[in-house]
Order: C-alpha cells, then sequence, then structure tokens
C-alpha cells in the first residue's frame, strides 16, 4: 500500500469514528430505565412494608423511607488523534494513530424518610369510613375490606391481633360478611353521597327490586345491624355504635392498627417465644375470611419462589409466590397505605435521567 492511500484509509476511518460518535445514546436508555427503575422501585417498597410488619410482630418500631428522586446520568465521550509523517530514506516513516474512550453511568437516588408529627398522626388515625366503602364500591370484595379495615359494625366486633386487646370476632360478625358479599355480588347494594346541612353525608342505599334471595340477605343484614325493616337508606357515620335504627356505626383502624393485626399471625421460630423475643402466633378461628389474610412464613434459608422475602434476625420472612390470596391481599395492604397522606412526600418519585452524548 503507497503512502497516500495509507493516510486516505486512515482518514476514512476516522470520519467514520467520528460520524458514529455523533448518534444520541438518550433514546436507547429510556425503554430500559423507565422499567428497571420502575421495577426496582416496586420490589424496594414490597420488602419495605413486609420488613416493617415483621418488626412490629417483635415489637419493633417501623421505619418507612420514601424514595423521593431518581437522576441518572450518562456520558459517552470519545477521542480519536492521528498523525502521519515520512522524510528519506523510506526506513524513516512513521505514522501514529490513537484514541480515548470514556463511559460515565452516574445514578444519583434520593431518599426520604417519613418522620414527623404529620406522619405518626396518619398512622395513628383511623381510616375513614368513606374510604372504606369507597373501597367497596370500587370492586374490592366487602368481606374482605372490612376484615382487614374494621373494628365493628354498629358494635358487633371483628377479630383482633393487637397484643394489648386481642379477642376474637362476635360469630355474628362473619356471618354479617357473608350477608354482605351476597348483597355486594347481587348489585342489591349500593352508596351515594346526600347533602346534609350543607355537608355531604355518606348513604347505604338497599335497593328494592331485587330476587326473593337478595331480598332474605339484606333483610338478614338489617337484622344482624339492628337496622329499621322498612327503611331503604342508611347514613353511614364513624364510631362504635349507632344513634338510630337507620344508622350504620363503622369504628375503622388506623394504619398501624392494621399492620399489627396482619403481623399477629406471622410465624415465628419456637426458640424467639421461648426467649419471649415475641409472642406466640396467633392461632386462627378458621379457614378463608376467618383465617389469616396474608400467610407470612418463616424459614432458616431464603426461599426460592417468593412474592416478596426480608431477612429479619437471622431468618428469612416471606410470602409464598405460589399463595395468590396473600398476594392479592398484600397487594391491597400496599395500596391502602398510599390512600393515607403522610408527612415528607411531596409526590410520587420523579425520575431524572440526563443523557448526554
Amino acid at each position: 500500500m503507497t503512502k497516500m492511500k495509507r493516510v486516505g484509509c486512515l482518514l476514512s476511518i476516522t470520519m467514520l469514528l467520528l460520524l458514529s460518535g455523533c448518534a444520541s445514546i438518550g433514546p436507547s436508555t429510556v425503554a430500559r430505565d423507565r422499567f428497571d427503575y420502575t421495577t426496582s422501585v416496586a420490589d424496594s417498597w414490597k420488602r419495605q412494608m413486609l420488613l416493617n410488619i415483621v418488626k412490629i410482630r417483635y415489637g419493633d418500631a417501623p421505619i418507612f423511607l420514601d424514595v423521593a428522586s431518581i437522576i441518572n446520568q450518562y456520558s459517552l465521550e470519545g477521542e480519536l488523534n492521528a498523525s502521519f509523517g515520512w522524510s528519506f530514506p523510506p526506513n524513516a516513516n512513521n505514522q501514529r494513530v490513537g484514541g480515548s474512550g470514556r463511559y460515565y453511568d452516574r445514578p444519583t437516588i434520593t431518599y426520604s424518610p417519613l418522620t414527623g408529627e404529620k406522619f405518626a398522626r396518619n398512622l395513628m388515625t383511623p381510616v375513614a369510613p368513606a374510604t372504606v366503602m369507597s373501597l367497596v364500591e370500587g370492586g374490592y370484595p366487602i368481606d374482605l375490606v372490612f376484615r382487614i379495615l374494621v373494628h365493628s359494625v354498629n358494635g358487633i366486633q371483628n377479630s383482633f391481633g393487637g397484643t394489648a386487646r386481642m379477642r376474637k370476632a362476635d360469630p355474628e360478625f362473619y356471618e354479617l360478611l357473608e350477608n354482605l358479599r351476597k348483597n355486594q355480588m347481587s348489585g342489591a347494594v349500593a352508596l351515594r353521597v346526600k347533602k346534609e346541612e350543607n355537608q355531604g353525608a355518606l348513604v347505604m342505599v338497599f335497593r328494592k327490586r331485587i330476587d326473593k334471595e337478595v331480598a332474605e340477605t339484606a333483610r338478614e343484614v338489617r337484622r344482624l345491624l339492628g337496622l329499621k325493616e322498612g327503611a331503604g337508606e342508611f347514613k353511614v357515620v364513624y364510631g362504635s355504635a349507632p344513634t338510630s335504627d337507620e344508622e350504620i356505626a363503622m369504628l375503622t383502624r388506623s394504619i398501624i392498627e392494621i399492620l399489627t393485626d396482619i403481623s399477629s399471625t406471622i410465624e415465628v421460630p419456637d426458640e424467639h417465644v421461648t426467649d419471649q423475643r415475641v409472642t406466640p402466633t396467633m392461632e386462627p378461628e378458621g379457614e378463608g375470611i376467618k383465617g389469616p389474610m396474608i400467610r407470612i412464613y418463616c424459614s432458616k434459608e431464603k426461599p426460592g419462589d417468593d412474592f416478596a422475602s426480608v431477612p429479619y434476625r437471622d431468618r428469612w420472612f416471606w410470602i409464598d409466590d405460589k399463595d395468590y390470596r396473600s398476594k392479592k391481599l398484600f397487594s391491597f395492604l400496599m395500596f391502602v397505605m398510599t390512600l393515607t397522606e403522610t408527612g415528607g412526600k411531596e409526590g410520587a418519585p420523579i425520575v431524572t435521567i440526563s443523557a448526554g452524548g
């Protein structure tokens, strides 16, 4: 190859490298980073929720750490240099080609601990009855919603796993849930907001045009709650006891009470109970709605097929990925958590990706 041809070849290679460097790397990172960060944030959220439930089981304080922002910066830099020279005689000719490149991936994630009076107050504040009934109207089974979020309805007590006031449910409570579920599935019960003294009051309505079987369950609901037989509308209020037979008093739970109740059925090692590190596991009253809402297992080894798992006190606590009911209720619990306003959270995590070419 002659000297001029070599020079031309090197110049061509240089031009190709420069042109390829003009292509932006930003668009190609969007699809990858968007879903990767979504998956990572979701997985960490599940593990944080599970860990806090386990900590409450052991008498430890729950701590929530929010992902406030995610900033990722990409940088791709390239440099190419070349020099050519020749002289006579020919053995004095020399050519030099050099290049360098640098690639940076710099994620910056900001965490914000959820603390302070406002956050503590919201953990302790009972979920509003309107929120409970909105979840029912949104399609969640009323028996599961009441079992998790409600202490009592018109004085009929739900079970509770808190050590300070642990109790079994009144037999009428499960009977009430069964009849309410039948009414919900038939569409015989509806909710609406009724204006009373310039305020919106939540009203539960029993429809009149229903078949005999559904009408019987509606009468049974009225009987259990001590409601007026001929009335079709009942005001829903917060409280432990109604003031009339046309009112449904719902004593709801706070977030911390919900987590405490769920934690009471977690499996724990026998030696931890013997050493009084933790109280014995609450015995279930039966299966289905009477049993544990979420089954959380304990093992020495990390599970191989888990929906969520966390290490704590030299053990692994986990939810089986094959346990659909527990997974669904755990996701529901996380959704309920988002319905409560928390101090220190300004909104959903902001993901900023700077992709410079």
